[in-house]
């Protein structure tokens, strides 16, 4: 009766592959810990019972553990939105009535425009506040507190 327990032990772990709950799997332990009582007794009754048992034991004792490791907090945040809140220099005049300004951050040259209607004079250094469009909303207040975008990824 053992390999009738492998073989169940297998469909449930090519099942959990599958699937993405990372619940099956805890199923799959317990037909392999029915596998080994089937090497102590023939009672298919108790067999079964270890099944039962270890399954659910397997899946309310490990389960939140197993989460507990997998989760993950901290959104890493890419492209463009990598750039809210560090500093950059203005490498061109940011003057709103124009629509021009660029400023240099990491390296890259970004369009720029201010969050306010004033003049920020090129060799300034300036604070990112958000991305709106293809152009990056700066602050001369590097004292200023941003707050990074949420992602829905």
């Amino acid at each position: 009766m053992w390999y009738i327990w492998l073989i169940l032990a297998g469909v449930f772990m090519i099942a959990e592959i599958i699937t993405v709950g990372f619940l099956i799997f805890w199923v799959g332990l317990g037909c392999l810990c029915a596998m080994l009582t089937s090497f102590i007794t023939d009672n298919l009754i108790i067999q079964t019972t270890v099944f039962v048992i270890t399954s659910t034991l397997f899946i309310f004792l490990t389960r939140p553990l197993a989460k507990k490791l997998t989760k993950k907090d901290k959104t890493v945040v890419t492209n463009a939105f990598s750039i809210i809140g560090k500093k950059a220099l203005v490498v061109h005049d940011i003057n709103p009535t124009l629509g021009v300004g660029q400023i240099k951050v990491d390296g890259q040259v970004w369009s720029a425009k201010c969050e306010t209607a004033e003049i920020i004079s090129k060799d300034t250094e300036v604070l990112i506040l958000k991305i709106d469009g293809v152009k990056a909303v700066v602050t001369t207040n590097l004292s200023q507190t941003v707050s990074t975008p949420e992602l829905n990824v």
